[in-house]
């Protein structure tokens, strides 16, 4: 029977059909998206499979002209690394088949053996290659490593199925060429767009944030900030999509430490998961800010001032470019940089470098503000304009000497509180529960009123504790001594043990009962007195309280007396303390010298009441404490203290609150009516301008 007759005609149909399904699966691959790696890996894949060969290999042109492995299956059986000179052969043989754009089959052992231009095939397999190519050159050679044995109709069929799949791999790589093209042409339009709009201001603040917003639509990443560099320090400017944020929070203190470190490095960082490769200096400001904001990829480029070019004939080398901030690009989610990142980071850094380098000089012109002014005001010196200039100079010179000349009041508002005078905060003596409050709100108690009863299960567990431990000694004290009552039955020595043991046991019955009377004093403090006879004026103080549990010297409410005299309890921020402060002085020095009493030296201060604000009155500063807190929104506040007329309150019908709302201002002597006006202003120019932070 012939071999023919023994091939069955299904099998024969099922392999056709295989091949035929792996031919259209390379056809569908060669219009997909995928990177070069992962479509050679599918397409090497499925060749083998389809020609059931050993392996293969795809070569492909590196950036250097050499062929380099994109992919490979089973290339080590080939045993081509065993010898330098079989490499320099079929390196030979690889460079024949991309120079010449043809396929061809190389059999096993063949070709040129000696020489230096001796290619072939070194290998036990045959070898069967096809070009990739696109329309305008070859980019590599695509490698099959068959078995050998097979007739030449097969290997030539071989061959042509090879081509075949080289022609959709070649359409593969002309898609992918004409993707970048497209890309690129994207890229450098959005490139123009950036580089327009970032040099469109000449405001540091407004190009950083341009830089930082722009930036990462061309960079494509999670967040791009800008940090500008002040001193020896760099400060987060700019955060995209976000208008305003805190500068004060810890993520961007953080990541201003790590522009810092960077900065003064002068060289860019790309932090992808790992610090141990990082300079010393920055690792640990990096890994900081990584456990902080949890980036994956973070970028680090310094932003640079190129110093001008040395002139002609001037010997001297040329200054290296300035720091000026950094840039900072990061991604969330990924830690790998994606395509073309590093690319784009270097050219959107080297025109933000130029932009913010033109802001920052712009901004530091000397008195930039009055010669943008008087470039625009060049009409008010024309000829039919000068008269009214003249006599504009001239009233706002007169404006000027009476603002600075003319004397007046000066005196500071602030914000108070109208309080009683003796007022005492209550406070637990021991950590407890709260089980009963007695007053409300409002409610009038006496001194040393019961205010609320507590409770301590540990207080108590010691309290039954010694009391047991207490009884057990009595019980022990008395067996003892009915044991030394019977003089028969006890010896001498005995009777000696009995004795010191009776003296031992008196001392802790002792111990125990001076234990037992701290524990019942402590127990006593479970119950909260009034200090004084007075008002609660705590808002809601049995629903704060009831079932609580609190520490000892937690404050539990507040007691005023309303009948006693009454006060006003003003925060006056920290700023403004001066001015109060030089008048004191002042009042002091006159006191000393006998030009003033001490009731005369009190500083005067008019108040009105938020109820009725028609009406004001007259007080005096009597207390301003030494220190200062934070209060609300007000910032730091140095509390005054101010004594009034409670009785002229009373006549008016106010109604006395603890609490209420007052608006008052304090004498602060005499000035320029200028200084009184603009006093807030010429403190912002000083604190901010002149001398800031």
């Amino acid at each position: 029977m012939s071999t023919a007759e023994n091939v069955d005609p299904e099998l024969v149909e099922q392999t056709k059909q295989q091949i035929r399904n792996l031919v259209r699966e390379i056809a569908q691959l060669s219009k997909s998206d995928l990177s070069p790696v992962e479509f050679y890996d599918q397409l090497l894949n499925r060749i083998v499979s389809a020609l059931a060969a050993a392996g293969g290999a795809v070569w492909v042109v590196g950036e250097q002209g050499s062929l380099e492995v994109q992919y490979q299956i089973n290339l080590r059986d080939t045993r081509l690394a065993d010898s330098q000179d079989d490499q320099l052969r079929h390196g030979r043989l690889l460079r024949r088949v991309l120079t010449s754009g043809e396929g061809m089959l190389a059999q096993p052992h063949s070709g040129t053996l000696d020489g230096d231009e001796a290619e072939g095939n070194p290998t036990d397999f045959l070898m069967v290659l096809g070009p990739l190519k696109t329309d305008t050159e070859t980019r590599g050679v695509v490698e099959v490593f068959q078995r050998p044995g097979g007739s030449p109709t097969v290997q030539r069929g071989y061959l042509r199925f090879l081509l075949q799949m080289c022609e959709f791999a070649g359409d593969f790589l002309k898609t992918r060429q004409l993707r970048s093209y497209t890309s690129r042409q994207t890229l450098w339009s959005q490139l123009d767009q950036f580089t327009r709009v970032a040099h469109r201001s000449l405001d540091p603040r407004e190009t950083a944030y341009v830089i930082a917003n722009e930036g990462r639509r061309l960079l494509e990443c999670d967040r791009v900030s800008v940090a500008i560099k002040k001193g020896r320090r760099c400060y987060i400017e700019a955060v995209s999509g976000q208008d305003t944020f805190d500068k004060r929070s810890t993520t961007v203190q953080l990541l201003g430490e790590v522009a810092t470190a960077v900065a003064a490095a002068g060289e860019p960082v790309w932090y992808t998961g790992d610090t141990s490769d990082l300079p010393p200096q920055v690792e640990d400001s990096m890994q900081a800010y990584v456990d902080e904001a949890h980036s994956k990829t973070v970028a680090v480029v310094p932003l640079f001032r190129t110093q001008p070019e040395p002139k002609a004939g001037d010997t001297a080398p040329p200054a290296p470019p300035v720091v000026i901030g950094c840039l900072i690009v990061e991604q969330i989610e990924d830690s790998r940089p994606r395509e073309g990142l590093l690319a784009r980071t270097d050219v959107v850094s080297e025109h933000s470098s130029t932009a913010l380098a033109n802001a920052l000089e712009y901004h530091g012109l000397f008195l930039l503000p009055l010669w943008k002014q008087l470039g625009k005001a060049r009409w008010v010196l024309q000829a039919r304009t000068l008269p009214k200039t003249i006599a504009v100079a001239i009233a706002a010179v007169a404006l000027l000497l009476w603002l600075g000349l003319y004397p007046a009041e000066f005196w500071l508002t602030g914000k108070g509180t109208l309080q009683p005078a003796i007022k005492r905060e209550v406070f637990a003596g021991i950590d407890g529960v709260v089980m009963d409050v007695k007053p409300k709100h409002g409610e009038m108690v006496d001194q040393h009123a019961l205010l609320a009863e507590m409770r301590n299960t540990d207080l108590e567990v010691q309290i039954t504790d010694i009391t047991g431990q207490r009884t057990t000694t009595q019980a022990q004290i008395l067996a003892t001594q009915r044991a030394l009552l019977d003089e028969k039955r006890i010896e001498v020595a005995e009777r000696h043990r009995l004795s010191g043991q009776l003296l031992q046991y008196k001392k802790t019955f002792d111990s125990l009962g001076e234990q037992l009377k701290l524990l019942y004093q402590k127990k006593e403090e479970l119950k909260v007195k009034s200090p004084i006879k007075g008002q609660v004026v705590t808002w809601q103080v049995r629903e704060n309280l009831i079932h609580r549990p609190v520490q000892r010297g937690q404050i539990l409410m507040t007691i005023a007396d309303p009948a006693g005299d009454w006060e006003l309890e003003i925060n006056m921020p920290e700023n403004r303390m001066g001015y109060i402060a030089i008048e004191v002085e002042q009042r002091e020095r006159l006191i000393k010298e006998g030009k003033l009493s001490k009731e005369e030296a009190v500083l005067p201060v008019e108040y009105i009441l938020a109820t009725k604000p028609g009406s004001s009155y007259e007080g005096g500063v009597k207390e301003i404490e030494v220190g200062a807190a934070v209060k609300g929104e007000e910032g730091n506040t140095v509390l005054v203290r101010v004594a009034i007329d409670k009785q002229k309150l009373l006549e008016d019908g106010h109604d006395l609150r603890p609490g209420a709302t007052v608006t008052t201002k304090i004498y602060c002597g005499r000035a320029s009516i200028g200084y009184v006006w603009l006093h807030d202003l010429i403190a912002f120019v000083q604190t901010k301008i002149l001398f800031p932070l």
